[in-house]
């Protein structure tokens, strides 16, 4: 077979580059207006204005390439993202974390450990009885025979020798956001952030761990499920911090769950300021109160005692956080880390590759 190489159009690649681009700039958009699309494309015309964009890209013809690569779709007469859309977003959020995790040089690895059911990895054994056959590695196997007995190579039990695998024991996963009013104030955006993570952790257990499972909820006042079609949508309002209604939504959610491995992450940037009491909000923002952090530790103890793990991501340097996050990972025997807005996927994702093969114990 022969090839022909030419030279690619110099145009065309430009277009292509501009395109992706473009893109990349409005999903992040569409996060950040809440899944509104139309404000998101004012928000371009704006950046036009303002000499963001360049003047000679025509906005309009974008946003016909964004319906006619199924990107956005009409919906009872408004733009909207599509599903594929919605998968574009999520696969760029997880393309733009682990880019930013290999320059970090944490990289994205699969964490090699012997077990069954899963990749085959470099290393080798002699098989045994029950061994999956198409884990045998040919040419170990003949070199065994050949070295055993060079002139008939005839095989026997002991020349057979299999690839080890990677274990892949399941782990079911709660993503828990704080959606307190906190979350976007004082200047700074904490919540698109964390938005983002959820969108790209679905993403890699999709595609990565498909047996693996993720739910993603979001808590203030009370505590809610996120369809992953709305998490691109999902916005902060004038809440307090119910932490444990999150975390009694993350067990119940659990509970149902027939992983042998449970945890919650826990996404959050201040100290548990209410709870539910006999059908009201019982609240309290100053300091911390010792009704509401009791029912809330009781809630991790819960956690703890039904076998779920909470990873505790703080998004502030708040004390009284601090102080509350200490003694709910005790409690808990889970994990607690301090993260910047900018660096929270960088934890997140490191946390959750590595110790998802620790869980086999």
């Amino acid at each position: 077979m022969r090839y022909r190489y030419a030279d690619f159009p110099a145009d065309l690649l430009r277009r292509l580059l501009t395109f992706q681009e473009l893109t990349r700039l409005f999903l992040q958009l569409v996060l950040q207006t809440g899944g509104d699309v139309e404000e998101a494309l004012r928000w371009m015309q704006y950046l036009q204005e303002r000499g963001i964009i360049d003047e000679g890209i025509d906005l309009e013809a974008f946003r016909r390439a964004l319906e006619k690569n199924e990107i956005l779709e009409d919906r009872d007469g408004q733009l909207a993202l599509s599903a594929g859309g919605e998968r574009r977003i999520r696969r760029a959020a997880l393309e733009e974390i682990f880019t930013s995790l290999s320059k970090a040089g944490a990289g994205y690895h699969a964490i090699p450990r012997a077990g069954s059911g899963g990749e085959l990895l470099p290393e080798t054994r002699p098989y045994e009885f029950g061994d999956n056959p198409t884990a045998i590695d040919g040419t170990r196997t003949i070199g065994n025979a050949v070295r055993r007995d060079a002139e008939s190579i005839a095989l026997t039990p002991d020349d057979f020798e299999v690839h080890e695998e990677e274990h892949l024991t399941s782990c079911a996963t709660v993503l828990a956001i704080d959606i307190s009013h906190s979350m976007i104030l004082y200047g700074e955006d904490r919540f698109t952030p964390a938005k983002k993570v959820a969108l790209a952790l679905v993403e890699l257990i999709q595609s990565k761990y498909p047996k693996d499972s993720i739910e993603v909820i979001l808590f203030g006042d009370d505590a809610r499920r996120v369809p992953i079609s709305e998490i691109s949508k999902t916005q902060v309002g004038p809440f307090h911090t119910n932490t444990k209604a999150g975390l009694l939504l993350a067990r119940k959610i659990l509970q149902h769950r027939k992983n042998p491995n449970k945890q919650v992450f826990l996404i959050t940037d201040g100290k548990p300021s209410a709870i539910w009491e006999r059908g009201r909000l019982y609240k309290n923002p100053f300091g911390l109160d010792l009704k509401i952090v009791n029912r809330t530790l009781e809630e991790a103890d819960a956690c703890r005692r039904d076998g779920i793990t909470i990873t505790t991501f703080m998004i502030a340097t708040d004390s009284y956080l601090v102080d509350f996050v200490d003694k709910l990972t005790k409690i808990n025997r889970g994990r607690a880390y301090y993260a910047s807005p900018y660096n929270l996927a960088e934890f997140l994702f490191t946390d959750y590759i590595r110790n998802r093969k620790k869980f086999l114990h």
